[in-house]
C-alpha cells in the first residue's frame, strides 16, 4: 500500500512539472525588459538626421532647447510609455533605441495644426534564424502627432508615435500682420503713399 502512494505522489509531481513547463512554452517568448539600459555605441555615434536638425532651427524655440514627448508601445506586453528627449538624444528600453533629431510645429495661426519629430529607431533581433543577434534600424523619417499615417513604425513588436513638440515662436504668436500694418510701417520709415505732382505744375 505504501509503494502503491509513493509512485501515485511521484506521477502527480512529474505531472505538474510536465504541466509548468508546457505553460511556459505556451506563453511566448518573454518580452524585452522596459527598463532604461546603456545605448550602444555603434548607436550612439550617429548623428540622426543632421540635415533635418538644420532645417529645423529656422523659426521658434532654438533646436537643442525643444522638448519631444514619444510615445513607445511594446505589443507583447502591452506596456506603453512615454519618452521625453531633447533633439540630439538616444533612450533606450530593453533592446529598443530611440533617436530624435529634431521636431517641429506649425505657427500658431496655420491651419490644420500639426507637430513632429524626425525620430530613428533601432531593435537589437535576429533577421534571420542563422543571424547573429544584431542591431537593426527600422524606421527614420518624420513622425506626425494628427497625420500618424503619414508614416508608421513597421515592426511586429514595437510602436513609437509623436505626443508633442514643445516649443513657441517668440514674437509671431499673435499671428501675422494685417494689409494695413504694412502700408503703416511704410509711412513710419518715410517713404510716402501720395502720388508725385505732374512735372511742371510747382514753378512759379
Amino acid at each position: 500500500m505504501k509503494i502503491l502512494l509513493v509512485k501515485r505522489a511521484s506521477a502527480s509531481l512529474a505531472l505538474i512539472a510536465s504541466l509548468s513547463l508546457l505553460a511556459a512554452c505556451g506563453g511566448g517568448e518573454p518580452g524585452p525588459d522596459a527598463e532604461e539600459t546603456a545605448v550602444p555605441d555603434a548607436i550612439a555615434g550617429m548623428q540622426a538626421g543632421p540635415a533635418q536638425a538644420e532645417k529645423g532651427q529656422r523659426l521658434g524655440t532654438p533646436n537643442k532647447d525643444r522638448v519631444v514627448t514619444l510615445g513607445v508601445l511594446n505589443k507583447r506586453n502591452n506596456l506603453t510609455q512615454d519618452l521625453v528627449m531633447k533633439p540630439g538624444d538616444s533612450k533606450r528600453l530593453g533592446n529598443l533605441v530611440v533617436k530624435v533629431a529634431t521636431c517641429e510645429k506649425t505657427l500658431p495661426w496655420e491651419h490644420p495644426e500639426e507637430e513632429g519629430a524626425f525620430v530613428q529607431v533601432f531593435v537589437e533581433e535576429r533577421a534571420t534564424a542563422k543571424e547573429k543577434l544584431a542591431w537593426h534600424k527600422v524606421f527614420s523619417g518624420w513622425l506626425f502627432k494628427n497625420s500618424p499615417g503619414l508614416n508608421v513604425v513597421e515592426h511586429p513588436v514595437y510602436d513609437v508615435w509623436v505626443k508633442d513638440c514643445a516649443m513657441n515662436f517668440p514674437g509671431v504668436d499673435a499671428g501675422p500682420a494685417p494689409a494695413a500694418s504694412s502700408r503703416s510701417a511704410a509711412n513710419a520709415s518715410g517713404s510716402s503713399s501720395t502720388s508725385p505732382p505732374p512735372s511742371g505744375a510747382g514753378a512759379d
